[in-house]
This record gives C-alpha cells, sequence and structure tokens, in this order.
C-alpha cells in the first residue's frame, strides 16, 4: 500500500510524485504524511515537505541574516523539484566525507 492510499491527501499525493520522479535520477526516497504535510526522506540531510501546492527543502545558511535558506518548487512540477533536488542531492554527497569503514585500508 503506498502512503497516498494510507493518507489520502494533496500533500502526500504530490510527495508520492515526486518520489516517482526521483527514481528518474536513480535516487531512492520514502514518503511520509500526516497534519496535512508529506515529507519525503531524500538521504542524510536532505528532507523535502510538501503541502500538496509546493515542495520546499533546506539549501544551506545565510549567516549574515542568521536563518536557513530553502529552495522552493510548485507541486505542479514534480519533475523539475527533482532535477533540482537531484542536483542538490548530489552537492551533498561529494561534499560529505567517506563514511567510516568505506576507505582503502592503510
Amino acid at each position: 500500500m503506498t502512503a497516498s492510499a494510507m493518507y489520502g491527501s494533496a500533500a502526500v499525493d504530490a510527495a508520492e510524485r515526486l518520489r516517482e520522479a526521483l527514481a528518474g535520477h536513480e535516487i531512492v526516497a520514502d514518503v511520509h504524511g500526516g497534519y496535512g504535510l508529506a515529507l519525503v526522506s531524500v538521504g542524510v540531510g536532505l528532507v523535502v515537505w510538501s503541502n500538496g501546492e509546493r515542495f520546499w527543502w533546506h539549501i544551506g545558511w545565510n549567516a549574515e541574516r542568521r536563518r536557513a535558506v530553502y529552495a522552493s518548487q510548485e507541486a505542479t512540477e514534480p519533475g523539475r523539484a527533482a532535477r533540482r533536488i537531484a542536483f542538490h542531492h548530489a552537492r551533498l554527497c561529494a561534499a560529505a566525507p567517506p563514511a567510516r569503514g568505506t576507505g582503502s585500508p592503510p
């Protein structure tokens, strides 16, 4: 059973469309819904929120204003959102240190 069938909200429906679009970029994601919102768990440090009308995700920090910076995309364009999220996901993966135990032996 999909998350959409379980919760039946516009937010979850949009999140499911995004999850399917992300699969086209070889990104496996999970959808979780409730309270009128849905979360698409893309990877460590990357969660996309949906209210059924928009997707939004954290992309950085503005030190001058001391606040988080978010990107957003209309939920009617899950393919475009997926492409933008895939680029951000690739940047996060490239910037992350290798996981412990995955490096070559000394």
